[in-house]
């Protein structure tokens, strides 16, 4: 106990505030004095960027053990630990915590942001001097605007006097393992791609972008994406199984937030090939870093201004929205202004033909920035439509549905046939003959769907989807020469393939299996039911019976709990336990889904209201068969490892080309 009182002691709230100070001091030098040591050429001033970066990440990583101190400890003296926790609250819960509020989730991003800086100081030392110093600069000036929002709008470090006893505790519904874990994922896909952006100010500000660069942006720009897919899925996997609505994604805005940059951080990501293995697309992928990192900060502003407002949304309060304002006009104002000035310092890069790897890349790129601006426009034209004609608009899934989906899918028609193809100039009958089998796949996909699946665009989807997968399949075969040299030898092809290649085809095919989840979602069945203990209900071949309902408690909540069993042809398939949780602190009532998967479907099930007494009494189910539900989480997860894989190749962490030096030219004799 004394030990614990010291630390407490040892890690106040005070010295938090004194290390994120600090931080922002360091953050302001590592702007200055690296980006005026590579404009005068001075060595001294660029070398001191990666001690600049690795100070600020220390000062971050002690204001958040402060922080997580005070959580843990429960000082409610503390405003923020006063508001968002509680005696009774689990420890798991008080941790992750510190992001599931305000103030607590722009520190965690700053780490996020101190961390990257530091990643690129450790693994950027093989960078050119000025580059590296440059980024570290732009990085360092970003971070100081975030860390002084969070001293002088969002502290999470102010005091609250007299303490209460007891904290109000979290909302309930981030009282749960995947929204703990999703904020994190999902600030570093964020977070993330400032390096992207800040290699693509410093290329501008170098007025130079050649195969060096694109292989030096690429790794980064695969990592971001990594933790930008899985975090996404994350948020989706948490909608389907907290809110208990049953959906996956229901374009929220502040889903649409994370959608925008995910769709222009994929555009980037094979634009940056381009650059990196024929030297074209230079400005157009310059453009594509700073337009993805500025919808990452432009989804900042919407959710903390208040002027989105969304079952995700945490903050509503126009000082801050204010001050992202200011910070968003700075960094993507500046940006775009250098951009404008020094476009022409760029040089346009080679020619190809349209129908080559690069004509289908730059397809890739204009379908996925058509859907974004689609996106875009349906999220924000509601509130400006308010805010300037005073009319209250709804913009919904059927205008998403509508519209975005049917530019999805010449992406995924060009998918299979883009790898395929040689750089530069090509012809499209060699690259037929290779896929005619996973045409032929997909021909009898589309046949067998249009007897076993409603709707033109499932169908349309489901048959792309093999077609994507089926795709992925034959670029590996066509790389070993599957089938056409000893197998053995194909076995040696396979074990020398760029682990890069092979991570492109698996991301592929993940894309290909949430295709196949999110067209057989659309083909669920379910039914709201109100039934008495002991009466079953039929719902997609299955009989759901409500065997019992019991009151349980939890650490800080009390609920009740349905038992249903559910039979098919008399055998036994799962026993659900949907519940209803009553957190009284907060005056809060949940809902805990109930599912039980095999990977092919799920049955789910929530418990609504109970209505009447003894022999009357009824309970409201919601109940649902969700087939091929799991696909489209198993598909984030396998894109993820795609990427991943490609990450660890070291061909692209540090392979990348020696820049060819500037040769003089020799003076005449």
């Amino acid at each position: 106990m004394p030990g614990a009182l010291f630390l407490s002691l040892l890690l106040s709230p005070e010295l938090g505030r004194v290390a994120l100070a600090l931080a922002a001091c360091l953050a302001l030098a590592q702007f200055a004095l690296p980006l005026l040591g590579a404009q005068r050429g001075d060595p001294r001033l660029m070398a001191t960027a990666p001690a600049l970066a690795w100070g600020q990440l220390a000062c971050l990583a002690l204001a958040f053990v402060c922080l997580a101190a005070a959580a843990v400890g429960d000082d409610f003296s503390v405003r923020n630990i006063a508001e968002n926790s509680a005696v009774a609250k689990p420890l798991l819960y008080k941790l992750t915590g510190i992001w599931g509020n305000h103030e607590g989730s722009v520190l965690l991003w700053s780490l996020i942001l101190g961390i990257c800086g530091a990643a690129v100081a450790w693994f950027g030392r093989g960078l050119p001097t000025s580059l590296h110093a440059r980024v570290l600069a732009i990085l360092g000036g970003t971070a100081c605007g975030f860390e002084l929002f969070c001293l002088l709008t969002s502290n999470p470090f102010d005091r609250v006097w007299p303490a209460p006893m007891d904290g109000h505790g979290m909302n309930p519904l981030l009282q749960d393992p995947g929204l703990a874990f999703h904020p994190p994922i999902l600030y570093t896909g964020y977070v993330g791609f400032a390096v992207p952006f800040a290699f693509a100010v410093a290329a501008l500000l170098e007025g130079r972008v050649d195969a060096a660069w694109g292989r030096w942006v690429r790794p980064w720009t695969v990592a971001a994406w990594c933790f930008l897919t899985c975090g996404i899925a994350l948020g989706s996997w948490w909608s389907y199984y907290v809110l208990g609505w049953g959906g996956y994604w229901f374009w929220d805005p502040v889903e649409n937030a994370s959608l925008l940059p995910w769709l222009t951080g994929t555009a980037l990501l094979h634009s940056a090939i381009v650059v990196e293995k024929r030297e074209s697309l230079k400005i157009w992928t310059v453009l594509l870093a700073i337009g993805t990192f500025s919808l990452s900060l432009s989804g900042t502003f919407l959710v903390r201004s208040g002027i989105l407002n969304s079952v995700h949304a945490f903050a509503n309060d126009p000082t801050r929205g204010v001050f992202i304002l200011g910070l968003l006009g700075l960094v993507i104002g500046g940006a775009l202004l250098l951009f404008a000035l020094r476009v022409h310092t760029l040089t346009a890069g080679g020619l190809f033909a349209p129908l080559s790897r690069e004509g289908a890349l730059v397809l890739n790129n204009i379908l996925l920035c058509a859907i974004c601006a689609v996106v875009l426009t349906g999220t924000l034209y509601p509130p400006f439509a308010s805010l300037l004609f005073g009319q209250a608009i709804s913009v919904g899934k059927p205008f998403f549905d509508a519209t975005a989906v049917p530019m999805a899918l010449p992406i995924f028609a060009a998918m299979a046939i883009g790898p395929m193809l040689p750089w530069k100039r090509a012809r499209l009958a060699p690259v037929i003959s290779r896929l005619w089998w996973a045409a032929v796949l997909a021909a009898l996909a589309w046949g067998w769907s249009a007897f076993g699946i409603k709707g033109l665009l499932p169908i349309l989807a489901f048959g792309f989807a093999v077609w994507v997968i089926a795709g992925a399949a034959a670029d590996l075969a066509s790389r070993t020469q599957l089938f056409r040299i000893p197998v053995r030898d194909s076995l040696r092809r396979a074990r020398m393939l760029p682990r890069a290649a092979l991570g492109a085809a698996i991301a592929h095919a993940g894309v290909g299996v949430t295709v196949i989840g999110l067209a057989g979602m659309s083909q669920a069945e379910h039914a709201i039911v109100s039934v008495h203990t002991g009466e079953s209900v039929a719902l997609a071949g299955y009989r759901w019976t409500l065997t019992g309902l019991a009151d349980a408690r939890g650490p800080n909540y009390t609920a009740r709990v349905a038992t249903i069993a559910v039979t098919r042809d008399g055998r036994p398939i799962a026993v659900l336990h949907p519940s209803r949780r009553d957190f009284a602190s907060q005056g809060q009532v949940t809902s805990e889904v109930a599912i039980h998967t095999n990977l092919v479907t799920d049955l789910y099930a929530v418990l609504g209201d109970e209505h009447g007494s003894g022999a009357g009494h009824t309970a409201v189910l919601r109940l649902h068969d969700n087939v091929l539900a799991p696909w489209m989480w198993l598909g984030a997860l396998v894109m993820a490892i795609g990427g991943g894989l490609s990450l660890s190749d070291r061909r692209i962490r540090v392979g990348a080309p020696t820049r060819a030096r500037h040769r003089l030219p020799v003076p005449a004799e």
